[in-house]
């Protein structure tokens, strides 16, 4: 590894950006592989990050990492290990409520809107279906985000899954982690039984909120747009435009990847 500084990459996280969630991630441990990864007390946490931002939004293989930064397993190996602890999660978790406050909103949401993104897969293998709808072979992300658009909580399925069958757990895991959350806003798609289902579950109240009828070509539709436009927040991370994964966890890990660095920089910039 050379002594001289690399060049930085647009991904790189600044000073400041780095301080948002240095606390957050773990220290490298020791264990059964050390002896496979004797170089990597050489990579510091900041540049393991680095690289996995890199390769989230440039969306290569794990293979193609530049030279510059840490060696790819390395680099996989602790995404991994991050993802098994749910370190991912709590970034993001713990940024979202600091953007939230620093917006002037309460840490926890009161409302939220929940939506589903069909994507194609590849040739990774794992979990996939065809959504009919949508023509789309491949996963279905169902997304829980609050009104400014940030993540609360992600759901990952066949794409064949109806949005009203892929909601049910998505809703149970905010109505337990988010006690203040009363109104979700939904599309027409989770219309009938699961509205009544909901409420008596979780005391969550869906509001669908419909199209109008007299519209023609696109349309903002109420809260609903807030929803689509985070999916469009996935598409500027090219490993989100498709689904690459083999396993459902490791999809919902990378939108938590590209949710961090979409946060730290307005934090960062505050």
């Amino acid at each position: 590894m050379s002594d001289e500084p690399r060049k930085p990459y647009p991904t790189d996280l600044t000073d400041a950006q780095w301080i948002q969630i240095a606390h957050l991630v773990p220290e490298a441990r020791s264990g059964p592989q050390e002896a496979l990864y004797r170089r990597r007390e050489l990579y510091g946490r900041r540049e393991i990050v680095n690289a996995i931002l890199y390769i989230n939004r440039a969306g290569c293989p794990w293979r193609m990492l530049p030279h510059d930064l840490p060696p790819y397993r390395i680099v996989f190996h602790h995404f991994n290990e991050w993802k098994k602890a749910g370190v991912w999660r709590a970034i993001n978790d713990e940024l979202r409520e600091r953007t939230r406050i620093h917006a002037g909103r309460n840490e926890t949401p009161t409302a939220a809107i929940l939506d589903s993104q069909s994507v194609k897969t590849t040739e990774a293998g794992g979990t996939r279906g065809f959504d009919a709808g949508k023509k789309i072979k491949g996963r279905k992300r169902h997304v829980l985000v609050d009104v400014m658009g940030l993540v609360l909580a992600v759901g990952i399925s066949s794409a064949h899954v109806q949005d009203r069958d892929g909601a049910p757990p998505v809703l149970r895991e905010a109505s337990q982690n988010y006690p203040t959350l009363e109104k979700v806003w939904v599309d027409s798609a989770y219309a009938g039984q699961l509205v009544d289902q909901t409420r008596e579950a979780t005391g969550i109240e869906l509001e669908v909120v419909k199209r109008p009828d007299i519209s023609r070509g696109f349309i903002v539709v109420s809260w609903r747009w807030i929803g689509e436009r985070t999916f469009g927040w996935f598409n500027r991370w090219r490993r989100l435009s498709k689904d690459y994964e083999r396993y459902e966890d490791t999809s919902e890990a990378m939108i938590y990847v590209g949710m961090m660095g979409l946060m730290v920089k307005r934090l960062s910039a505050a």
